[in-house]
């Protein structure tokens, strides 16, 4: 299935059925007064969230999405129906804006959650609305209200606590993979990942987080250059990046610290806040160095790069050091979730109350 994070659809509300003029007749009854039921209400358009999906890519070719209208009202008393409802499904993080103004409408960030993206115009009055005293057949009616319609831009932010990046071939897909339940495609070629993975990464009963991993960054990846820049959005959420980088490449021209600095760079461009966020530093294929020469390597490494945060020594292939990794993150995610949840309010009737004791 190809992964599309973004799509722009049209939506309508059924319009309001109209409202009826009509007399009642019946056999020895004289007039019998007005008896035009009102129009049926029109069809809203909800959106949920579907925690099955993930990709927006059934709204990339289907744009339009129209509710029913009501029906009009008839007489004998009789009401329009309701015009059906349509309800759109979406991936759990899809941010929904006005495709005109930019302004966000709505963000669905809870499995299940459901919200009204156009309410359906109200059903118009029928003549039986009008009878009174002083008019006893009335001939007024109202038509039905239209329904809104809305352009909308739906964007797609995947919700994951840990984010995964770094240049191409520097092992997310390996690590990502080795500490998962995620499958992605590995090769021994960059750009290998062309859209974000996530994966459930479990470190005991009921104790697991979400990682996710992107196309690997270039430099100029700001600017458009490569892949990874369509998806840097899918880290903004984030409570944790790991800085992944190839301690030895193939190329012995390549510097690893010129590449984790340019990654450095391009996310300071892309967004402050994402450049702000906890970074931890992950040096992946120690296997591949020599056991004498790995110590010096990573102080050398670390003193050139100026980097004073956690810095893990990992082999995403061999499994070494990514369980100690493992633990660390979720023990640094779960305190961020729980310094992220809101204060219980007590009453204070009860605040005195099982203290001391």
């Amino acid at each position: 299935m190809k992964f599309v994070d973004e799509a722009f659809i049209d939506i309508a509300a059924g319009d309001g059925g109209n409202g009826c003029v009509s007399f009642r007749h019946e056999k020895y009854k004289e007039f019998g007064g007005p008896n035009g039921g009102d129009g049926g209400r029109g069809g809203h358009v909800y959106a949920v969230a579907d925690v099955s999906l993930n990709t927006l890519v059934d709204y990339r070719f289907s744009r339009r999405h129209e509710a029913k209208r009501g029906e009009h009202g008839m007489g004998s008393d009789m009401f329009g129906a309701a015009g059906g409802d349509i309800t759109l499904k979406m991936p759990v993080g899809t941010i929904i804006s006005d495709a005109e103004t930019g302004d966000v409408l709505h963000e669905l960030l809870a499995p299940g959650e459901t919200i009204v993206l156009a309410k359906g115009g109200d059903g118009g009055f029928g003549n039986m609305r009008f009878k009174s005293s002083i008019n006893r057949a009335p001939r007024q009616k109202t038509p039905g209200w239209p329904g809104e319609k809305k352009s909308l831009k739906l964007e797609l932010k995947v919700l994951a606590d840990v984010g995964l990046l770094g240049m191409p071939n520097a092992g997310k897909s390996t690590l990502i993979a080795a500490v998962s339940n995620a499958r992605p495609k590995i090769a021994d070629y960059p750009f290998t990942t062309l859209h974000p993975n996530l994966g459930v990464v479990r470190v005991g009963p009921e104790q697991s987080f979400v990682v996710a991993d992107v196309p690997g960054l270039i430099e100029g990846a700001a600017e458009g250059a490569g892949l990874g820049h369509q998806f840097l959005r899918h880290l903004q959420r984030t409570r944790l990046l790991l800085h992944l980088v190839d301690l030895a490449p193939f190329d012995e021209n390549v510097d690893p610290v010129a590449q984790a600095k340019a990654i450095v760079q391009e996310l300071k461009k892309y967004d402050q806040a994402l450049y702000e966020k906890p970074r931890w530093l992950v040096l992946n294929k120690i296997d591949m160095i020599p056991a004498e020469e790995r110590e010096a390597r990573v102080k050398d490494f670390i003193k050139r790069m100026r980097y004073k945060g956690p810095v893990f020594r990992i082999s995403a292939l061999t499994r070494e050091g990514c369980e100690e990794l493992v633990k660390s993150v979720y023990q640094h995610v779960r305190a961020r979730q729980e310094s992220e949840q809101p204060p219980v309010e007590v009453d204070p009737r009860f605040a005195g109350e099982g203290g001391g004791q």
